[in-house]
């Protein structure tokens, strides 16, 4: 068994996030799309497949969810320009920034504010359309409204659903399948926020708390629906439905920055900075974004430094193997989204050929760049949400950063680059909560 000393001496880099320190990584393993795309799991056809299904529950979302009737039943985010953030990211970190910078805002999609709003949602869906057909009472043809009748309520009571959480996938399962009439059980870590805990509990949905760290609360969530022939459960660490309902968001990205005028080609190169937890969420919409974009996206995930399970995964190739506690670092960081300690080896594995590289940050930082962004622009984030926004002042500064530049020619093109950072969560924080960290970032600000 290696000791953390055997690791630091093969990658130096480990003794930096031992170090809690904030560091820049680009990967070694990444390859061009033509040959990284071979070693999927996944295709193209999967994220369709995913589409079509979201698609035929509109009509359903629409009916039971009124928000989101104006995009009639498609759960999806905004894309804004945040030119005055980009202004005050330069003068906080003195650097000048180029490019264009975009928030995409899945801090205020429909029903659960925050990213887990597509991969939740779309697994829950897939499970209910799966019961309903092979019991006789739903056909791909129908349309699927009729769900909320109390014929369906009183089936899908017949089972259960259980998840492990943080948090934010907790209540877009947690909402979606109290909707559809599941009985549902959500098995939250000791860092998840009261306020998620209470909204489930008001929603109907059984939430049971544990003292220990999110794998626990996976490990508990499994254990419950083996010991239930009809209770699913939902994975957040291997799940390929949860992976596909996110890669679905970079379809409709594609449209929506076509919309926007927003070119993207080997003169106008993408960067995507993915807040990064578990995996599947920032995993997912990588993955749909290289199915897009191919070689002219780059993507990069942004962890806590109390919590870079992806990265270590990745840097050391061990995946789930290895744990952040392994190399002595707590997993205790505000960015509750991101608070995971052993990242998916599903998607650690199925992303290793496609990402560009993974930085960390400090909750010191996503707290002053929380206050920023509601000063410059108005929009309002939980403290994991603010983890991309730092990417491309990452890029531009870190040796690695440059170097990933250098290394792909894009030197010449960076001042027509596109900086789309992912807000991952945010608009469903109580206004008290969201005032108490604007001022603690405010604090550090000023």
């Amino acid at each position: 068994m290696k000791t953390i000393q055997d690791w630091i001496k093969e990658y130096p880099l480990i003794g930096e996030l031992a170090a809690v320190k904030e560091v820049f990584w680009a990967n070694p393993k990444k390859e061009p799309f033509q040959t990284g795309v071979k070693k999927l799991p996944l295709n193209e056809n999967d994220v369709k497949d995913a589409e079509e299904r979201l698609k035929r529950f509109a009509s359903y979302i629409a009916k039971v969810f009124p928000e989101t009737r104006k995009h009639g039943g498609i759960i999806e985010s905004p894309i804004v320009s945040i030119p005055a953030m980009r202004q005050k990211l330069s003068q906080l970190y003195d650097h000048p920034l180029e490019g264009e910078f975009l928030l995409k805002c899945d801090s205020h999609l429909p029903i659960s504010g925050s990213i887990k709003a597509r991969g939740g949602i779309y697994e829950v869906l897939k499970h209910a359309e799966t019961l309903a057909i092979q019991h006789g009472l739903l056909s791909v043809e129908d349309d699927y409204s009729i769900l909320d009748k109390e014929k369906f309520r009183n089936f899908f009571s017949e089972y259960s659903i259980a998840v492990g959480s943080t948090g934010n996938l907790g209540l877009s399962i947690g909402i979606m399948s109290a909707k559809l009439g599941f009985k549902v059980t959500v098995h939250m870590s000791a860092d998840a926020k009261e306020w998620k805990k209470d909204l489930l509990k008001s929603k109907g949905v059984t939430v049971i708390e544990y003292k220990e760290d999110y794998s626990k609360a996976v490990e508990e969530g499994r254990k419950q629906a083996d010991s239930d022939p009809n209770c699913y459960f939902i994975d957040d660490e291997n799940s390929r439905d949860l992976f596909l309902g996110y890669a679905v968001a970079a379809i409709r990205l594609k449209k929506q920055l076509e919309d926007l005028n927003v070119t993207v080609d080997e003169n106008h190169p993408l960067f995507v900075y993915l807040p990064c937890g578990v995996g599947g969420g920032p995993g997912g919409v990588a993955f749909g974004l290289k199915l897009m974009y191919q070689d002219q996206v780059h993507c990069f995930f942004a962890e806590p430094t109390h919590s870079p399970c992806m990265l270590l995964g990745l840097v050391t190739g061990m995946h789930d193997k290895v744990s952040v506690q392994d190399f002595g670092i707590d997993n205790i960081t505000s960015a509750d989204g991101l608070a995971v300690g052993r990242p998916s080896g599903f998607v650690g594995q199925t992303i290793e050929p496609l990402l560009s590289g993974s930085y960390t940050v400090s909750d010191h930082e996503l707290f002053k760049l929380l206050s920023a962004l509601a000063d410059t622009e108005n929009i309002h984030l939980e403290p994991s949400a603010l983890a991309g926004v730092i990417g491309p002042v990452k890029l531009s500064t870190e040796k690695q950063g440059k170097e990933y530049v250098q290394n792909h020619n894009l030197k010449d093109q960076m001042k027509n680059a596109v900086h789309l950072m992912w807000a991952t969560g945010g608009s469903m924080v109580p206004k008290e909560i969201m005032d108490e960290y604007y001022k603690k970032g405010a604090e550090i600000l000023f």
